[in-house]
């Protein structure tokens, strides 16, 4: 399957995502990739949109190498990869140190797309996560703990296309998982794009303003006045 671009992944995805639109959705958008994917989604499904903003914390020597993740959130949340920090022998002052930087720079991301618009309220409801796609799955991973600590009623992870291992590994971490497409081999994500440019900031922003306010659902047309004789 190849996807024109993000706003037709979104479109299908959304078809597939159908049956939560009366269940209180509220739609979260790995950025900047995932952002017209869930824009598209959160429009179908009447549903708020935001973000969860992901940083990695790379490994002294490794900074490739994941380990751990800090996520927004009201209180900062540290997603811990405890066997690189192990190997790697990463102490906690340092692990801490860096996640109180990764956590200034997600919260400058946050008003750069957002200004002072208030985190949406995920507490009881269908919390539906999405990203244009899923790769090795460390970031989304991250995402989703961070996500399940503010106890969504069901949380659902919502993908056009990801490898059907990296999902098995993910399972665990989620209530339900979409995704439209799982081909073998996989390669990586912009092989299933037509269109796979990188968004800028001024993009993601004006869809985050749009998706502010989803739209009312289509109003049932009124029935015509009845004539006397009809009485």
């Amino acid at each position: 399957m190849i996807f024109p671009n993000r706003h037709d992944a979104g479109r299908q995805l959304a078809d597939a995502l159908r049956r939560f639109e009366d269940c209180d959705p509220v739609v979260l958008a790995l950025p900047r990739g995932g952002v017209p994917v869930a824009f598209e989604v959160a429009q179908a499904l009447s549903a708020p949109l935001d973000l969860v903003l992901v940083r990695k914390i790379g490994t002294p020597l490794q900074p490739e190498l994941a380990a751990g993740a800090v996520v927004d959130g009201d209180e900062m949340q540290l997603v811990r990869n405890e066997d690189v920090i192990r190997i790697a022998g990463v102490s906690e002052a340092w692990l801490r140190a860096e996640a109180t930087r990764e956590l200034a720079e997600i919260e400058r991301r946050r008003r750069l797309y957002l200004g002072g618009r208030a985190r949406a309220q995920i507490t009881g409801k269908t919390a539906i996560v999405v990203d244009d796609g899923i790769a090795t799955g460390a970031t989304t991973r991250a995402a989703l703990r961070a996500v399940r600590r503010r106890n969504p009623k069901h949380l659902v992870l919502a993908v056009p296309v990801a490898p059907a291992d990296t999902l098995a590994e993910l399972r665990a971490e989620v209530d339900e998982i979409v995704c439209l497409a799982t081909p073998d081999p996989f390669g990586a994500i912009g092989y299933f794009y037509r269109d796979f440019r990188q968004l800028e900031d001024a993009e993601v922003r004006d869809l985050l303003a749009r998706g502010e306010r989803p739209p009312e659902p289509t109003p049932a047309a009124a029935s015509p006045p009845r004539s006397p004789d009809q009485t």
